[in-house]
C-alpha cells in the first residue's frame, strides 16, 4: 500500500509541477523566472480556466495523498 502512495505522490507531484508551469504568463521562459509581461489581469477564459481548475484538483489530490502517507507511515 506503502508502495502505491508513493508512486501516485510522484506521479501527482509531477503533473502539479507540469500544470503549473503551463499557467506562466507570457511568451518564452521569461514567465518562469519571475519577470513581469504587464501588468493587466484578465479574466481566465478557455484553456487558461481548464488548466486552472486542473491545478487546483492536483493539488488537492496530492495534500489527500501526502496525508494519507504520513497516517499510514505511523502505524
Amino acid at each position: 500500500m506503502q508502495n502505491f502512495l508513493d508512486g501516485s505522490l510522484i506521479l501527482t507531484s509531477i503533473a502539479l509541477v507540469i500544470s503549473i508551469v503551463l499557467q506562466s504568463k507570457g511568451a518564452g521562459l521569461g514567465g518562469l523566472t519571475g519577470s513581469d509581461a504587464g501588468g493587466v489581469f484578465t479574466a481566465r477564459r478557455g484553456i487558461e480556466k481548464t488548466l486552472f481548475w486542473v491545478t487546483i484538483i492536483f493539488s488537492v489530490l496530492f495534500f489527500i495523498l501526502a496525508i494519507t502517507s504520513v497516517i499510514l507511515s505511523a502505524r
